[in-house]
């Protein structure tokens, strides 16, 4: 009777795989010997695995080892360029492309305008992007192993399929699938701040924390969320929605349709509507049109620019130590471009977290501000495909890359 069925063993084969992949990704150099201690694997299965990866590209036999008696053993590391990803970021009026290597490097950037929202101009352009970037990488078609798509809004990750776009009004809409069409390889597609949050898991601040919170701020406010090492996506991929929590249901009106959002009153728009109605009420001392020309004006000295993000700041606190009393993450990280604001919005945000959160809870999530730059989303976005080159295959959507 066979005990093993052949699905079995081929699963078998590559969660063994993923295993010494991700011991020579996190330990590198390694070398064989310490990887079939680490794994648990013997001698012979990870030689096995490691020719193959060697044959395909993945790993590099960089270097000798030190001596412990016998003949120097041969060390192993992840090789960044045995294989290219392409991650794209869409937003409002612009698409942001990258191409990684298999470390979230970023190899080259193309971004085109999107001058307007029918799906299919933004699927010509999201072609354009990735066609470009594969000249200006000078890679083959044959090293780009998959692409990834950032976008706002809620969006099941697991079938490919945009469920609501409030930027662009779009519904149920196979995002994937549709770009999938144009290139022979895997398509994800996530909301993008759940991109975010997968990069820093595998490549960032989150490395090692099986419980974590990214934020950001700026066009919006979103939220992605690892619990127990695994993102959490909600039912139908809906969850996150950190933004959309009320603050006041008689505010503002939010694009979502309700009134009082937490994006009404922390987001980069939202900061500049509050800055004119200060203005409007003799607080600001020139009326502004720009998050720019907002914080040249705070950083001046304005009282009641500072004042703008200093409210903006309160709030985002109270949401945070809401979050903080709720989950208990071991860490926070707050990203996005709305991070410039800097000591404005994050010292008013830090005193309102400690006096609204329990304070048995306080000393137990850290809370980090991350560096922002403009290769973030896309590099994000590719991070979904290198998540499905490093993470175990017992979870669906696997990308294999040897057989």
């Amino acid at each position: 009777m066979n005990r093993h069925p052949r699905g079995n063993r081929k699963l078998i084969q590559a969660i063994n795989r993923s295993a010494v992949l991700n011991t020579i990704k996190s330990d590198g150099p390694i070398s064989r010997t310490d990887i079939a201690k680490r794994t648990g694997l013997s001698a012979a299965t990870v030689s096995s695995i490691v020719a193959v990866f060697i044959k395909n590209g993945l790993i590099l036999e960089k270097e000798v080892g030190d001596s412990r008696g016998g003949r120097r053993p041969i060390l192993l590391v992840l090789n960044p360029s045995g294989g290219y990803v392409v991650g794209l970021k869409l937003a409002e009026n612009i698409i942001t492309g990258a191409l990684t290597d298999l470390e979230a490097t970023v190899i080259g950037k193309r971004s085109e305008v999107l001058d307007n929202h029918s799906i299919e101009h933004a699927v010509s352009a999201m072609i354009n992007v990735v066609n470009s970037l594969i000249t200006v990488g000078e890679i083959s078609t044959e090293q780009l192993l998959g692409i990834g798509i950032g976008l706002a809004g809620i969006i099941d990750a697991k079938e490919g399929v945009l469920r609501y776009s409030p930027i662009f009004g779009w519904h149920n809409i196979p995002l994937a699938s549709l770009l999938q069409t144009h290139f022979p390889v895997p398509v994800f597609i996530d909301n993008d701040v759940n991109t975010l949050t997968i990069t820093e898991q595998w490549f960032g601040k989150g490395q090692g924390v099986d419980n974590f919170v990214t934020i950001t701020v700026g066009r919006g406010v979103g939220m992605g969320m690892v619990v127990n090492g695994q993102i959490y996506y909600g039912g139908k991929g809906g969850a996150g929605e950190f933004g959309h929590t009320v603050i006041d249901p008689e505010g503002s009106l939010c694009d979502c349709g309700n009134r009082g959002c937490l994006e009404t009153y922390v987001s980069d728009p939202a900061l500049i509507r509050l800055a004119k109605e200060s203005y409007q009420k003799g607080e600001l001392t020139k009326d502004v049109f720009s998050m720019n020309e907002l914080l040249e004006l705070a950083n001046s000295g304005d009282r009641g620019a500072r004042n703008v993000f200093g409210l903006a700041g309160e709030i985002l606190g109270r949401g945070v130590a809401n979050l903080i009393n709720v989950l208990s993450p071991e860490l926070i990280i707050i990203s996005g471009e709305g991070v410039r604001a800097g000591d404005l919005l994050f010292d008013p945000m830090m005193i309102s977290i400690k006096e609204h959160v329990m304070t048995d809870l306080a000393e137990d999530t850290q809370i980090q501000i991350d560096v922002w730059d403009d290769d973030a989303w896309a590099r994000g976005a590719a991070g979904l495909v290198l998540r499905q080159i490093f993470e175990s295959p017992i979870n669906s959507g696997k990308l294999e890359l040897v057989s």
